[in-house]
């Protein structure tokens, strides 16, 4: 599995100790020291057939100083992969991916772990 958080994120650090009580590994990339790439986005996004806003960190604070909440739903979605890959903190997390190639977003993430 591979994880994607930040590492002073609470919900991360969740994620990371439910994974951790199930014995299950997994590789962990920082999403504000690697963030993702448009392309990364762009696939991510079309596999998982979520809506683009779902990638959005909409409770951070460049989401709101910047007004995103408005603007988003008139973004194409280049536009949105663009905006999201300029910083990652504007990125939804935590992002998991198992073994199998399914990948779960936000709160999925938990929902998924939890069922395991």
């Amino acid at each position: 599995m591979k994880l994607i958080c930040y590492k002073r994120c609470t919900t991360c650090k969740g994620v990371e100790k439910m994974l951790e009580e199930k014995g299950i590994s997994y590789d962990y990339r920082d999403i504000k020291e690697d963030n993702p790439k448009s392309s990364e986005l762009k696939s991510w996004h079309e596999k998982t057939g979520l809506p683009i806003k779902r990638f959005f960190n909409t409770s951070g604070k460049i989401y709101r100083e910047n007004n995103l909440k408005d603007k988003v739903n008139d973004m194409s979605l280049d536009e949105a992969y663009d905006l999201l890959s300029t910083d990652g903190m504007l990125v939804k997390r935590p992002i998991l991916f198992t073994d199998e190639g399914e990948i779960f977003v936000g709160p999925d993430v938990k929902k998924y772990i939890e069922s395991l």
